[in-house]
């Protein structure tokens, strides 16, 4: 079999960088009071810039589908061109709409595409990561040479807080907190937008930075794990959920059926215990030595699950030191699925690496609790 590279990198940010003091002044404040939660939740989430696709009065200034392409472009070299793409993936949390889908809408934003295939992985954090298995996999059964996969979002749109101020007017427990239940209020202090694209082509670049994909594991645990993290929808008590065409469109407002929203009790239980069983797991299976790392790229939704994590995986004698831990969380802030291509294409363009060296990615995906890992070789 051949092998399969990353060859190059590039990401697209809006906008200029947003402190944590000015966030409400693009969000807005749920019915014109300062959020209760917005301080804690920062404190613990350890983010102090992010990236917004809108302006201070809410409006759009990019699509989803725009930003990726705009990263896209990006990888455009003297090697390489956008009408040379074989395969497009494109996975996404937050696309602009249902239909068509967001790689075929990325592609019409393409400025010199051409006609080729792609498909559009969906979900939350896991989808850029299930883009790259699919254009891994192309290039290793022959089907193409190369392909671009892309993770992006635009999650500012659902944070907004004219999206919350029906609830508010109807909901009697809300007279504790005015604002809103804390697992919809804690969300819009953690998420950004933007969006990175991987070239992946099946010979390693001359004189530059390659990373070669040895392997990559995926595995969901919704047949075991309720959901925990939804849009689109409302949770019901016994753990199901009830999907927004059951909903009026009275409803939808009333209820912020659009926003994200999530079971903060069931995310704390389950997220890193399982992800983590779940690596020793491949770890076992791949006959892998972790201590042969040189980098760790986990995605952290949060600063607070560092310390949970790194007990966890000592829990099963996973020995990853914290000096080898590379993140970006702090800058960028939360930006789903495209945030694990973001430190790749920040470490690889870093001028830090060298050939040999070896690398783990670590996707967890609280939706209803997927995970991805993979590792990468530098050459």
């Amino acid at each position: 079999m051949q092998g399969v590279y990353i060859t190059k990198a590039a990401k697209f940010l809006p906008n200029d960088p947003i402190s944590n003091d000015d966030m409400e002044d693009y969000l807005g404040m749920i019915d014109g009071v300062p959020s209760k939660g917005k301080r804690l939740t920062l404190r613990n989430n350890g983010i102090k810039t992010r990236y917004y696709s809108i302006d201070k009065d809410g409006h759009s200034t990019h699509s989803n589908a725009q930003m990726a392409a705009l990263a896209i472009e990006k990888l455009n070299d003297e090697y390489f061109k956008t009408e040379d793409i074989e395969l497009l993936a494109c996975g996404t949390a937050s696309p602009d709409n249902h239909m068509p889908s967001h790689a075929v809408m990325v592609h019409g934003e393409l400025k010199h595409g051409q006609p080729l295939e792609l498909i559009s992985p969906s979900g939350s954090c896991c989808a850029s990561m299930q883009s790259l298995k699919t254009g891994y996999l192309s290039i290793l059964a022959g089907n193409t040479t190369n392909a671009v996969v892309t993770g992006s979002e635009k999650l500012s749109s659902f944070m907004l807080a004219s999206n919350f101020e029906k609830e508010t007017e109807r909901l009697a427990e809300m007279e504790q907190n005015p604002i809103i239940a804390f697992e919809k209020d804690f969300l819009r202090w953690m998420l950004s937008d933007g969006a990175a694209a991987l070239l992946l082509q099946n010979k390693p670049r001359p004189n530059s930075i390659n990373l070669k994909i040895e392997w990559l594991d995926i595995r969901s645990y919704a047949n075991q794990l309720e959901t925990c993290m939804y849009v689109g929808s409302d949770k019901n008590a016994d753990g199901s959920t009830k999907g927004w065409k059951e909903f009026t469109p009275e409803e939808w407002l009333q209820k912020s059926i659009f926003s994200f929203k999530q079971d903060t009790k069931l995310l704390g239980r389950e997220i890193v215990p399982t992800g983590t069983k779940y690596l020793k797991e491949i770890l076992d299976k791949r006959g892998f030595d972790v201590t042969t790392l040189d980098y760790f790229l986990p995605h952290l939704s949060s600063e607070f699950f560092r310390a949970k994590i790194a007990e966890e995986i000592l829990k099963y004698d996973i020995q990853i030191p914290q000096e080898k831990w590379f993140t970006n969380l702090s800058s960028t802030g939360n930006i789903g699925s495209a945030s694990i291509f973001m430190m790749v294409e920040e470490l690889m363009n870093s001028g830090k690496l060298k050939a040999g060296q070896k690398i783990l990615l670590m996707v967890p995906e609280s939706a209803r609790f997927t995970y991805a890992y993979c590792l990468l070789t530098v050459c």
